[in-house]
């Protein structure tokens, strides 16, 4: 079942839908399957009021600019088709929603609210939550994870849409959580790049391959094994596991190359089943690569 995820965001005449405030444009990048998809949705829209002083300094957008474009009830239908049973992805989801849903009502009292035909993701409240003390807007956390937002020099809906799709997919992408926050002891330095990295190897990624050390590698290793041993005073976890097997011919390579992917699958379930621990599985498949 494929996952439909969109980054969403909204530019506005001002801060509060309930003082007459309207939405100016709309911006939604689309993720299926947490892969970029190019199907995006974004479109300007004529308030039919004017745009504060303060709120034309974030976004730059006039009502000169506005003056010829539709108005909102004759892009709500598409919108909303456009949205339709997703997982909303937005930073600060109060503020978008709010306004959305005041739009809504707007042109049809009895419309339904977005929380009733999508989910929401607030990415505002992620950052809260991971980084507490710090500050979490959309510029401090594309600095914290690396996301390019250099060509941001005013807000723009599907600009900052776009950024939010990459900085969602950089906060959930798993490595970071493995190693740390920079908050946290570790470096969020560089999860940008290693998101791309990995959306690399996912497209690229082809049968499991065994790598084998040489005899050189082998022998390094050994060396520096015996080293610890000497040094330490309780027994080693190592001392219990068989010793790598020797380098081996191309021919024999394959043969164990396809032994152990039919290994790896057979441990790995085992070990979501419960019949085994996944530290007992991790060394059942190491001694099972050398047999």
């Amino acid at each position: 079942m494929k996952l439909r995820q969109i980054a969403l965001d909204t530019e506005t005449t001002g801060l509060e839908p309930s003082k007459g405030h309207k939405i100016i444009e709309i911006g939604c990048v689309e993720m299926i399957n947490r892969r970029l998809t190019g199907n995006n949705f974004h479109v300007y829209i004529n308030p039919e009021r004017e745009i504060d002083a303060g709120a034309r300094r974030v976004h730059g957008l006039s009502n000169t600019f506005l003056a010829d474009k539709p108005v909102f009830h004759e892009i709500m239908a598409s919108f909303k088709n456009y949205v339709d049973g997703a997982q909303l992805i937005i930073h600060n989801a109060a503020f978008d929603v709010g306004f959305l849903n005041h739009e809504f009502k707007l042109v049809d009292k009895k419309s339904p609210t977005l929380e009733r035909f999508c989910s929401i993701v607030d990415t505002l409240d992620m950052a809260r939550k991971r980084h507490p003390g710090q500050k979490n807007s959309l510029d401090a956390l594309c600095k914290r994870y690396d996301v390019d937002n250099s060509h941001r020099d005013l807000h723009g809906a599907l600009v900052d849409a776009d950024l939010l799709a990459q900085l969602y997919l950089a906060m959930t992408g798993g490595q970071t959580e493995l190693f740390g926050s920079q908050e946290q002891g570790g470096s969020a330095q560089g999860t940008g790049q290693q998101l791309r990295h990995e959306n690399q190897l996912v497209q690229n990624q082809g049968e499991f391959h065994i790598i084998k050390p040489s005899e050189s590698e082998l022998a390094l290793h050994n060396t520096r094994v015996e080293t610890i041993r000497k040094k330490a005073k309780n027994p080693h976890l190592w001392d219990n596991i068989r010793p790598l097997a020797e380098p081996v011919s191309a021919k024999k390579d394959e043969e164990l190359t396809e032994h152990g992917s039919a290994a790896y699958t057979s441990v790995c379930e085992e070990a979501s089943t419960g019949a085994t621990t996944s530290f007992d599985a991790e060394m059942r498949l190491r001694k099972r690569s050398t047999e």
